[in-house]
Formats: structure tokens, sequence, C-alpha cells
């Protein structure tokens, strides 16, 4: 009786449980693994890019400083070749080319679909071949050498040489060489470089200083003549003190120009005779060869030594060869220069814009659109920023401030042409919208109730602004400012408009009074790159350089990027958790 009240209907064989059928049934979009699928790769595609890039940059930049082994490569018809091999690639050779060729050489292209190899060398030795690099096709070599007496000699002038020594000279005698490490050679050429060096410093220091006071002396007579005239007292006066002065400044500079031929002398009589592989010589002085080194035969120690001496003539001497050798000082210094500049105009400037808009100003159908106007100017191109700049600051502006201040330098403009200053204020106005919006999203994420409890204590509203919102929206503000140096630092189009050069030989601080020098131009390393990579006679030449600029380029933006986020994270840390 139990089984018979207890008895069940049994389920029908083709049902199953609600929840595997809802299963069954659910779409897969809904779920989001499709989009969770495509946000992970995209976010991989850019990993990976942006790793390649930076590993291609690195591997190439950090590389180019190596010492390479030399090679001399005799071809099939008698032609000598001694370099660096450079690179290799994979080329068609004409018909001619393969007609002259065995027919070993002949199958082995025909299997290779016509294709056939060939290396680049850098010969060096530019004055005397009229060419830095040679192709060799591998079909047309001989044999291949690296004889260990093979030197590659680094110059200030006409690049690199390939060759060895054939004799040289100390005081116009006759030495023999006993080699790179003999210690006449290694003397006369560190007394060499140590009087070039001397020399240098006299033509740009003393002698710069004393061409500076005679030039500002010739213009105070000028501003005199320009306000008085010629006929007044104060003009005569000037005139006398200025034949005064000169007459001093000359017995200086005399003085000074035969100390400066003195040098040149002694250097004279140090010369160096090199010989290419081919026997042809070159002379050279001394103090024009900036190292030399055996290639072939040097330890781990030496490479290592080679490489870094490399390393710091690039972060500390001059460029040279058309910028594709010495090195980027000058760059450096004016990319430095010239972003800390620019932080300094547009951190107060986009900051106290974004508190007016979002503290001060009555929210209504003005301040919307500022603010869609300064998301669009965020999206102008550069070089239109560049244009503006020229026609505002440097001709409108700087034109305004030569015709009040320097009417005696015109027609030749001081602050009525391309600058520092207005570079740095140009990228300002390029770089202030990031800080603006940047800075207004960090205002209106601090909570309403920080606001309140300031003012029921009594604090004004400039109190509150000052003491407890923008403490707190100091984190986002530094996001603003990191973002806008890393733009900064990075232009290069509107740069070329309103101040960077090819080669600026002057700092834009010096010893001179003002002592700091806003108008000059300076030198960037982003225009650099370009310049080295587009700019130069050859393209070969300059692309390790690009490679290195490049990867300094990069460390420069990091290191000043990561000192702002370190004070970033500091200040996250600092009011964490001080909220009402």
């Amino acid at each position: 009786m139990m089984s018979a009240m207890t008895e069940t209907v049994a389920a029908p064989a083709d049902t199953v449980p609600m929840s595997q059928s809802a299963g069954r049934r659910t779409d897969l979009r809904s779920r989001g693994e499709p989009a969770l699928w495509s946000l992970g790769g995209a976010l991989a595609i850019g990993v990976v890019m942006i790793l390649g890039f930076l590993v291609l940059v690195f591997s190439n930049g950090v590389a180019t400083f190596i010492p390479k082994p030399l090679t001399v490569v005799t071809a099939i018809d008698g032609t000598v070749t001694a370099g660096e091999p450079f690179r290799s690639e994979l080329y068609k050779p004409t018909p001619e080319e393969i007609a002259t060729l065995t027919p070993d050489w002949q199958e082995r292209i025909k299997a290779e679909n016509g294709y056939a190899s060939r290396t680049l060398y850098r010969m060096g030795n530019f004055d005397i071949y009229g060419e830095d690099f040679r192709w060799v096709p591998d079909f047309a070599v001989a044999k291949f050498e690296q004889p260990k007496n093979l030197l590659f000699f680094e110059r200030m002038e006409w690049g690199a040489f390939v060759g060895t020594v054939k004799s040289f000279k100390i005081d116009g005698v006759d030495q023999a060489f006993a080699g790179l490490g003999d210690p006449k050679f290694t003397k006369v050429h560190a007394d060499s470089r140590e009087r070039a060096e001397a020399i240098r410093n006299i033509e740009r220091g003393d002698i710069g200083a004393i061409n500076h006071a005679l030039d500002v002396e010739r213009l105070a007579l000028r501003k005199i003549e320009l306000s008085a005239g010629r006929n007044s007292a104060e003009f005569k006066a000037a005139q006398d003190r200025l034949n005064s002065v000169s007459g001093d400044l000359q017995k200086r500079y005399d003085a000074l120009t035969a100390e400066v031929q003195k040098l040149r002398a002694a250097n004279a009589g140090n010369t160096l005779t090199l010989a290419e592989i081919g026997g042809r010589e070159k002379t050279i002085e001394f103090s024009y060869l900036v190292r030399a080194y055996a290639a072939n035969d040097m330890n781990l120690a030496q490479t290592l030594g080679v490489y870094f001496s490399r390393w710091w003539e690039f972060l500390s001497a001059e460029p040279r060869e058309a910028n594709t050798e010495g090195g980027v000082f000058p760059a450096i210094f004016g990319t430095a220069a010239m972003t800390l500049l620019m932080v300094i105009v547009v951190a107060p400037f986009g900051v106290l814009t974004a508190l007016y808009l979002r503290e001060y100003a009555k929210q209504g159908r003005l301040v919307s659109f500022v603010r869609i106007s300064v998301n669009n100017l965020a999206g102008v191109p550069s070089i239109v920023y560049g244009v503006f700049g020229l026609g505002f600051f440097a001709y409108m502006l700087g034109g305004s401030i030569d015709s009040l201040f320097y009417p005696e330098r015109l027609p030749n403009p001081t602050f009525g042409t391309g600058g520092l200053l207005w570079a740095a204020l140009t990228l300002a106005l390029l770089t202030v919208p990031v800080v603006i919006v940047a800075t207004e999203e960090a205002l209106a994420a601090v909570p309403r109730s920080t606001r309140e409890g300031s003012l029921a204590c009594g604090a004004s509203k400039w109190q509150t602004i000052r003491y407890i919102v923008l403490p707190r929206a100091m984190p986002g503000v530094m996001t603003g400012v990191i973002l806008a140096m890393a733009r900064g630092a990075g232009e290069v189009a509107p740069l070329m408009l309103v101040g960077v050069v090819k080669l600026a030989p002057q700092l834009p601080v010096d010893g001179i009074f003002p002592f700091v020098h806003l108008e000059r131009s300076f030198m960037h390393l982003g225009f650099h790159i370009f310049d080295v990579g587009f700019q130069s006679r050859n393209a070969e030449a300059g692309k390790p350089m690009v490679f290195v600029t490049t990867v300094l380029l990069i460390a420069l933006v990091t290191l000043v990027n990561a000192t702002a986020i370190i004070v970033r994270s500091r200040l996250k840390k600092r009011f964490a958790g001080s909220q009402f």
C-alpha cells in the first residue's frame, strides 16, 4: 500500500535539467568570452609591438659602439677591400654579372631563384676613396683575411681610416713605430690632444669673451647714436670709451692669438703617416686622431675599453662629421633645458586653468564650450603649433621685444627669431590641454564630502582648495604633467620652426652675463635623429647614430617620467585613507 502511495511518474527520456538546457540555449556572446578574447588579443598584439620596437632599437643601439673585426676581401678580379662588415642582404644580380660567373655559381644563383648574397663593408678612408661603403658580392670573393696588423683609426675629420702606420714624427723627428702601446706613441698623442683642447678653450672661451666684450661696447655706442645722435656729448664719450677698451682688448687678443699659434706650431711637428691596404698614404697631425685600435688583435679588456670610451665620447662631446660621429652633449643639454622650461610654464598655467574651470567658474554653456575647445586643441597637428609659435612668439612678440629693448642690434634679430624660450612656450601650448584635462579629472575625483567637511570647520574656499583638494588631486595632476613631458620631449616638427638647429656650438647657458641665454638656438635629440637619418650625405653612415641616439632619447624620457611617477606614487601614499 505504501509503495502505491509513493508511486512516481518517470520523466520523459528527452527531458534534461533546466540548468543544462539553459546552458545550451545561452548565446555565447552574452557570456563575454568573445569580448574577453578580443581585448586580450589586442593587448597582446600591442605589447608584442612595443617590445619588438624596443628590442630592435636597443639591440642595434647598444651594439653600435662595439669594435668590429676588420676584414680584407680580395676579389677575383684583384680588387682589394678592407673594412668592417656592416650588413648583408640578398639581391638579384644582372644577367651580365651572371654570365661572367662559373657554372657552379650560376647553378647556385638559379637554385636561389636568381638571388645572391652580398656584404656591405665600411671602408672609411673617404678622403682617398671618395666613398665610405662598398658592396662585395659573395660570388666575387677570392679570399678573406683578418690581419692582426690592420688598424682602425678614428679622426676628427674625414671619418675613419683603415690601414697601418707607415711612420710618425715627434717634433719633426722620425720615430720607429713599435705598436699602438708604444709609450712614445701614446704620450705624443695625449700631449697633442691636450694642446688641441687648450686651443679650443682659448678660441671659444677667452677669445670669445673678448669678442663679446667688444660687441657690447659697439652696441652701446650704437644705442646712444640712435637715442642722442652722433653729435651728442654722450656719443663722443662712448666712442672714446670704445677706443680705449678696443686697445686693451686688442692687446689681450694678440697675446691669446700668439699663444694659439705657438700651440698649433707644436702640434704641427707631431704627425702620423697612415697607409691604406693598397699602399696609398695619408699624413695627419696627432691632434686630429681620436683613437686607434687593432681590431683583430684585442682582448676582452681592450674591447670593453674602446666600447666605453666611445660611450663617454658620445655623452660628453660635440658631434662631428655632419653629426654622424662624435657626441651629442649639446643635444642632451638642449632637450633637457627645453623640457624643463616647458614644464615650468605649462604646469602652473594648466593647473590654474583647471582650478578655475572646476572650482570657480559657473557651469554653463560658456564653460562647456571652453572645455570642448581645450579637448579639440589636443588633436591639432603639432606643426600648426610650430607655425603659430613662429608667427606669434618669434615674429610678433620677439620682434616687439627687439624694437623696444634691442634697437641697436637691428636688423639682426635677438628675440625676433627662433630660440629656446619660444620653443618651450610653443610646446607648452601644445601640451597644456593634456594638463588641463588631467587636472580637472583629478579635481573631480576628490569627494564632495571632503570639501564640505573643510568648509564646515571654518576654512575658506581657497583654503579648502589649497590644503584639502589640491594635495589630494596632486597624483592626477602629476599624471598630466608626465604625459605633457613625454609628448613635449619627443616632438620635432614644431621645433624645426622655432629654434632647433643642426649644430649649436654655443650652449644656452655659459659664463657670459646674463649666463642664461633663452634667445639662442639649440640642439635637440629628436631633431638630431631626423637630421642624421635623413639629411646625412650617407644614410648608411648615419644609421648607427640614429639607433644609439634613439636609445638615449628613450632613456632620457624614461628617466624623467620615472622621477615624476615616483613623486606621484609618494603623493598617493601620503593621502591614502585621509578622506572624511
